[in-house]
């Protein structure tokens, strides 16, 4: 009998203040209606973040929040022997910009090392970017796909050569209002939408746990969660147009 697949939620009293603890849900329910057997792992700063992992999830937080998530991670260390390892790090808002190799926090601008796990560095933008986004990504079987969620944030992330873009931009602001959104290097994939993310996009969960297992997984037929994306996506493109 093989493992669980297990799903690893990292510090929530850091980088849990946008609900998107929700991702975890998200993945562990995908998995179980395909009869897949899965656990969640909730870590906290202080307990070791098991190198076992197969998807690790970071979510939104405060400027000191990320500070001392970076510095907890890095003293723990078992992130990066976990993706070492075969593991998929899928990181929202707060938890993408400290994936990047810098980012800055304060009134000051205060420039921190982030993990170094992504090729960007995220500065304070001219403007907060604050509303629906709705993005097209392209999928690893080339069909194009919506992406909808909602974001919050003052930082804008640029991509330096090792990292591309998971998206491009059809309405809002993604990383620095150049028409891309997020980042992917590897098996790290960073992005800015809440929502939780996940719960709104079914595709982009299903893609993480593909990368986690390698391995495509069996299309799940689920008409309700289709239809509700549907509406969502319609929502937003109405929601531009009266703007």
């Amino acid at each position: 009998m093989s493992a669980p697949v297990e799903i690893v939620l990292i510090y929530q009293s850091l980088l849990g203040i946008y609900g998107d603890r929700g991702n975890a849900m998200v993945l562990v329910k995908r998995l179980q209606w395909r009869g897949i057997d899965a656990k969640l792992t909730m870590v906290e700063p202080g307990a070791p973040v098991p190198a076992t992992g197969s998807v690790y999830l970071l979510g939104g937080g405060e400027d000191a929040a990320q500070v001392s998530a970076v510095r907890a991670l890095q003293a723990d260390g078992n992130l990066f022997r976990g993706l070492d390892a075969g593991g998929v790090l899928f990181a929202v808002c707060a938890g993408y910009q400290i994936c990047g190799t810098t980012f800055t926090i304060g009134e000051r601008d205060e420039v921190i090392d982030g993990l170094g796990l992504l090729d960007v560095e995220t500065r304070r933008g001219p403007e907060r970017a604050v509303g629906e986004i709705l993005t097209r990504w392209t999928a690893p079987d080339g069909s194009q796909q919506l992406l909808t969620g909602f974001e919050n944030h003052g930082g804008f992330t640029r991509l330096g050569a090792g990292a591309k873009p998971l998206a491009s931009v059809e309405i809002g602001v993604g990383n620095a209002n150049d028409g891309t959104e997020g980042a992917v290097q590897g098996r790290v994939i960073g992005t800015y939408p809440h929502g939780p993310v996940l719960a709104r996009n079914a595709a982009l969960a299903d893609h993480i746990l593909s990368v986690a297992l390698d391995r495509e997984l069996e299309p799940l037929e689920r008409p309700e969660i289709d239809e509700l994306h549907r509406q969502r996506v319609a929502f937003v493109r109405k929601q531009a147009v009266r703007h």
